[in-house]
């Protein structure tokens, strides 16, 4: 039997989108045709069509989901306007994949999960790491090391614009009117403060964005290597030019330290590493943007007298393509994803612990 090819439609077409969501589904021929685009660039949307060969071209988000010949859609675009898009979608019938974070409220994650199962539809949020198939296999090694002692997740960056400019070419166009970008901004806004409580005059309010952001990558791939958290021992924020967080966990048995920032430096160090008493299992991530460096796994273990040391590369693949091929079998076989709108309520919840912990330090 032929294979079902599925046609997909893309809302967003910015720096992620380009460099990573375009190339891997032209990659994947048997498994995605790309039936539509949209962005509220008219350049960029008729500059991506043009390279692509795409002719359905959208501006405006509530149209590209009308199309009846797609499958899914792709929500790539700013995350003040996930839910809304998401929901349209849900609403049209439509599979989604939405880009982390899902959305920024409570709220939002409610409605979008109302809208899935009213609508029976999959939704799926891209949280690439969890897919990579070193943290795959990791998963299953922490599963078997016995007593966790400790662990430690971190996040540690410099500019994306570091890796993207020396190995991708993106474009852009200054095509976007105000009244949209106003937009953008009070919504952000809006969101921020339904969620925490602050004004955007907070010192803390940037940091709920972090946390939303990159953070949620790591905060996702701890709850599902080592579970949820009970609550938060301590956490504090600096910002002395850099944007930097600490933060224990209580884990009851045991604590986890998180430490994520961004700096200006040339480097990416991603990790989760997990402790016990004669073996530790560590996921070493790369920057997405250089799609092709390996995730690896190190473990380390010592029986008797004889320690030993393993790096395991499980695949060149990188963790988006492996992430889209497992939503292609979520779809056509009706399967339900380990990154669930559900699953996603559950980082929310870690975002309070730790703006509550923050602001009790402070």
């Amino acid at each position: 039997m032929e294979q079902k090819i599925l046609n997909v439609g893309i809302i967003g077409l910015g720096e992620v989108a380009q460099v990573i969501h375009l190339p891997v589904l032209d990659s994947l021929p048997d498994h995605y045709c790309i039936g539509a685009i949209c962005d509220i660039s008219p350049k960029l949307v008729s500059y991506v069509g043009e390279k692509y060969n795409i002719k359905n071209q959208y501006t405006d988000a509530t149209e590209i989901v009308k199309q009846s010949d797609l499958d899914v859609i792709f929500i790539l675009n700013s995350d003040e306007y996930h839910a809304e898009c998401a929901i349209a979608a849900a609403n049209q019938k439509k599979h989604v994949l939405i880009e982390k974070p899902m959305c920024l409220t409570e709220q939002e994650a409610d409605a979008i999960i109302d809208a899935q199962r009213r609508n029976n539809v999959k939704i799926m949020v891209g949280y690439m790491r969890r897919y990579a198939a070193s943290f795959v296999q990791a998963v299953e090694e922490i599963g078997g090391i016995g007593n966790i002692q400790y662990a430690r997740v971190r996040d540690i960056i410099g500019p994306n614009s570091f890796f993207v400019k020396s190995t991708s070419h993106v474009v852009s166009f200054d095509d976007i009117p105000e009244e949209l970008k106003a937009d953008k901004r009070n919504r952000a806004a809006k969101l921020v403060t339904e969620a925490t409580g602050l004004d955007a005059n907070s010192p803390y309010f940037s940091l709920y964005r972090l946390l939303c952001g990159l953070s949620s990558h790591d905060l996702s791939v701890m709850r599902e290597a080592i579970g949820m958290p009970k609550g938060v021992v301590g956490a504090k924020v600096t910002n002395n030019g850099s944007t930097f967080l600490s933060v224990i966990f209580d884990y009851d048995q045991f604590s986890v330290t998180f430490e994520t920032g961004t700096d200006q430096q040339g480097r990416f160090d991603a990790h989760v590493e997990v402790y016990s008493s004669h073996k530790s299992v560590k996921v070493q991530y790369n920057t997405p943007y250089i799609r092709h460096l390996p995730t690896e796994l190190h473990i380390s273990e010592t029986v008797g007298e004889k320690f030993t040391e393993s790096v395991i590369r499980p695949t060149f693949t990188d963790p988006y393509t492996l992430e889209l091929k497992y939503l292609y079998d979520v779809i056509t076989q009706d399967l339900e994803p380990k990154t669930t709108p559900e699953d996603f309520k559950q980082d929310l919840a870690v975002f309070k612990m730790i703006m509550d912990a923050v602001q009790r330090h402070a």
